[in-house]
């Protein structure tokens, strides 16, 4: 057949369908999605004589469904990517397929953390693609076949990661998607991998354990293109900033050029053993780390092999972090196997003692993928039929000591344990000394007030915005889903393994503890 002349590629953002089964949408966002700029970035305007268009969609702040009409048959081809798919957004990004597919779309891929490490051979050879490595590996094979008129069932097979990083300059999102976000934010990925092997985490799964990162000039020319745009604050999505080996360089550079966008960045817990660092941080504009402390008991934190994690120096990560002006922001998992009601009280109230400026709470989640699931799967620990609930808030498996409602009920107690009104008036002298204004008292009673707000109404803090907007459901495409996948709800998972040259790569990596 004759090649286009033009190819539009539609990048979709999957939100969820939340437990009402509506998908969830905000009027303001939280945090952009990182994944719809960087493959907007990496998509050429042409290629092998054949003009594209692109259009990105992050469902989670799209609050009408003016969008589907790109999910319809054009004078042109049509590729529709869903990327970014978790476990608890692969319903959803299966039903746009089908919905695109049923109204002449040419050709659907999925791509992201689910597809590439669970195997989804139930829904191959339907019409979807998958994508079963990281965009820099497989992106422009796609386009090429797409623009030839026909996709392959899976792409990625032998090799899920680039072992040389050669990630794009971003290109920002246009001001009108930044204000649809709380603060005009945008997310940079400088460097993937993790070196640590949790078993209770997908990151190894999807980025690797060898630390690879891009030139710290790409990152510069992101950062410039960013300030220009208009964003007002950057995320590194790096999962261990203080691992990436150029972070030191890209600080300094940021500081002398002077960017003077705010960010915030992930750091394992080791940072606590260098001040040099977060002196640096705090030197560059970084105004927040998030720290994954998940569990005060080292007993287990060993058990799901998170051995580089020591609780007696999370406090030493607050004081200097105080100390160089960034804000502390911890994690923390509830339900480890064996937790009982008693556990998790007693975890909240040693974090509110030691109180950090900040602190999110999630139940423990099998996320498929992950050594985790594959092992609960084979006890029969798995209660949770529905990915959906695969999102860190719902009681996917059997505790045993608690069950599903406690799990839930003992998630929103915490909330309101930490962020309680003595907790707010204790720190409205520690935050205004430091601002020297009312803007610290502002925003820490609308910290305060929307987290309890969040635990009233029983609505995870960090579940993507303000302003919930309903605006369609899973009952509106499930027929299409039966029609084209044969299921209403799809089967467990099994894991994707490794292939041979992924896993040597992975043991190539040094784990400092």
């Amino acid at each position: 057949m004759p090649r286009p002349k033009k190819l539009r590629v539609v990048i979709v953002k999957p939100s969820k369908y939340g437990v009402t089964g509506h998908v969830e949408r905000f009027r303001r966002g939280f945090m952009p999605n990182s994944t719809v700029t960087h493959m907007n970035s990496m998509t050429p305007a042409q290629m092998d004589g054949c003009a594209i268009e692109t259009v990105v969609v992050d469902e989670y702040v799209q609050t009408d469904l003016d969008y589907l009409s790109f999910l319809a048959k054009d004078s042109n081809p049509t590729l529709l990517a869903l990327v970014g798919v978790q476990s608890h957004q692969f319903h959803r990004s299966l039903d746009l397929a089908a919905y695109a597919l049923s109204n002449g779309v040419e050709h659907c891929i999925i791509g992201g953390p689910h597809p590439m490490t669970c195997d989804t051979q139930a829904v191959q050879n339907r019409g979807v693609s998958i994508a079963l490595a990281e965009a820099e590996v497989i992106w422009p094979s796609v386009l090429r076949d797409a623009i030839r008129g026909e996709l392959r069932p899976a792409y990625g097979r032998d090799q899920r990661w680039q072992q040389e990083l050669e990630a794009p300059v971003l290109t920002p999102p246009s001001r009108r998607d930044l204000r649809r976000y709380v603060i005009p934010m945008m997310g940079i990925y400088p460097a993937r991998g993790c070196p640590f092997t949790c078993n209770f985490c997908s990151v190894i799964k999807i980025a690797g354990r060898q630390i690879r990162s891009q030139s710290v000039e790409t990152t510069m020319a992101s950062l410039r293109a960013a300030k220009k745009a208009g964003v007002r604050m950057v995320m590194f999505t790096s999962d261990n900033f203080n691992k990436y080996p150029e972070a030191p360089e890209l600080m300094q550079r940021m500081i002398e050029e002077k960017i003077e966008i705010p960010f915030f960045v992930q750091c394992d817990t080791q940072v606590a053993r260098d001040e040099a660092f977060i002196e640096l941080l705090g030197r560059a504009r970084c105004f927040g780390m998030f720290v994954g402390v998940e569990s005060f008991k080292r007993k287990t934190l060993l058990t799901v092999h998170k051995a580089q994690n020591h609780p007696e120096t999370y406090g030493e990560i607050i004081r200097l972090c105080r100390r160089y002006g960034v804000l502390s922001h911890f994690s923390n998992i509830i339900g480890f196997p064996g937790d009982s009601a008693s556990d998790v009280r007693e975890h909240a109230g040693i974090l509110s003692e030691l109180a950090p400026d900040k602190a999110d709470f999630y139940i423990l989640t099998p996320i498929p993928g992950t050594d985790q699931y594959r092992d609960f799967l084979a006890a029969g620990r798995i209660s949770e039929p529905n990915l959906d609930r695969y999102d860190g808030t719902n009681s996917t498996w059997r505790h045993d000591v608690m069950d599903a409602r406690e799990l839930s009920g003992l998630l929103f107690e915490c909330y309101r344990r930490f962020y309680s009104c003595k907790r707010a008036a204790r720190r409205v002298v520690s935050v205004l000394r430091p601002w020297k204004t009312p803007l610290g008292l502002i925003h820490e009673a609308a910290v305060t007030g929307f987290y309890r707000f969040c635990a009233w109404k029983q609505i995870h803090p960090m579940s993507g915005g303000v302003g919930r907007v309903w605006r369609d459901s899973s009952s509106d495409y499930v027929h299409l889903r039966r029609k084209r996948y044969g299921f209403d709800v799809a089967p467990l998972p099994g894991n994707l393994e490794l292939s041979e040259s992924d896993a040597e790569f992975n043991r190539k990596a040094k784990m400092v503890l």
